[in-house]
């Protein structure tokens, strides 16, 4: 096998340019194909980058591709990944891995016959903030994490996505679309977990398009938009998750995990970098251990200022640890987990009760420095 693995992309929406701008970064792969529905989304993309175009059959069926990235919309996740094992390629896929955990067992059941690995995004872990986290928490900086708090609130995406219509459809709203940068960053720093409840909610049974091109138009809501939920961990830790669509403004911090011998402040976990605040006791640590991680050194300019973005470096370590023949850190069992968390959380709150989980896994293993530096090309 090639220490370099060829990678194709179904799917040349939004989310295709960040893979595909950023992939070059990295060792272990490179994507030399992609493909689409729309044959005229995947012709610009390959132009855009200097791709090869091909049909969804064809990338399928294509000699120098090892890996194949899905990027389609959710609710497609399980049926493309399936003809993607089925065609004897390796799977990464964007968020969420899939919409139910009997769609993921019956992928994990196809790709352990086969041989083959499935990984899933989100990578912003293995960012560098959320790796010092990591590493506060695992040398005992913090004592036992014992509560904490998580906060995903905004006004959704209808202002800004040009075809926002998919985020307020069943396999939409906040908890699937951002719960899994969160749950995943909470699952790496402090385990699976265990049991969780909800409340939901439905505020506005219509939202208003005032993006381009289609400013004007109405969606109709048809998934919940609102969430309060409790997430007990099998460490004995216990999260509360704040997650809305139905925000104009709040106070939160993103996440914050409160130890027996202080507290850690982690930045949003949809982003790979940002301030990490610490506290002894009640006391804020005026300066952190040195930390130099290279998933922290910004390396992208946005409207708010420069910012780390490493998309791709959980494919780049799925690429690497196939041909070492090792675990790769955007696991299966992770992504599985983190949806049965997430399912739960919206049936929950349709019942009004607790429900135990029945899946759980390893914390990833952590990527420290050196590792991360050992993925960039």
């Amino acid at each position: 096998m090639p220490n370099s693995l060829g990678v194709g992309i179904i799917g040349c929406g939004n989310i295709s340019a960040a893979y595909m701008k950023l992939a070059p970064l990295f060792a272990g792969f490179e994507i030399l194909a992609c493909a689409d529905l729309n044959a005229e989304a995947a012709e610009a993309r390959a132009k855009e980058f200097g791709l090869r175009a091909e049909t969804v059959d064809g990338l399928l069926g294509a000699d120098d591709i090892d890996i194949i990235v899905n990027l389609t919309i959710p609710a497609a996740h399980f049926g493309v990944s399936k003809q993607i094992l089925s065609a004897g390629k390796h799977v990464y896929s964007e968020k969420p891995f899939v919409l139910t955990v009997a769609e993921g067992r019956e992928l994990a059941a196809l790709a352990k016959a086969s041989g083959l690995r499935i990984g899933s995004a989100p990578d912003t872990f293995l960012g560098g903030s959320h790796q010092l986290a990591r590493h506060l928490i695992d040398t005992n900086t913090l004592g036992k994490i014992t509560s904490g708090t998580c906060h995903i609130l905004s006004h959704g995406m209808e202002h800004w996505h040009p075809n926002p219509d998919f985020f307020f459809q069943p396999g939409g709203g906040p908890v699937l679309d951002l719960g899994p940068y969160y749950i995943s960053n909470l699952v790496q720093l402090i385990g699976p977990v265990k049991r969780v409840a909800a409340l939901s909610a439905i505020p506005a049974s219509e939202r208003t398009i005032t993006s381009q091109p289609r400013s004007g138009e109405k969606i109709k809501v048809e998934t919940p938009t609102t969430f309060h939920a409790l997430m007990e961990f099998h460490s004995g830790a216990t999260i509360t998750l704040g997650a809305s669509w139905d925000v104009w403004k709040h106070g939160h911090a993103p996440m914050e995990l409160y130890g027996e011998k202080g507290s850690i402040f982690v930045p949003d976990p949809n982003f790979f970098s940002g301030e990490i605040r610490l506290t002894e006791a009640d006391t804020f640590v005026s300066r952190l251990p040195d930390w130099e991680h290279p998933f922290a050194i910004a390396n992208e300019e946005q409207p708010d200022g420069p910012v780390a973005n490493y998309r791709a470096s959980g494919l780049a370590d799925m690429a690497q640890s196939i041909v070492a023949q090792r675990p790769h850190r955007c696991s299966l069992e992770l992504a599985l987990h983190v949806v049965e968390v997430m399912t739960s959380i919206l049936q929950s709150g349709e019942i009004g009760h607790f429900i135990e989980l029945t899946t759980s896994c390893e914390r990833p293993a952590a990527l420290a420095p050196k590792d991360a530096t050992a993925l960039l090309a």
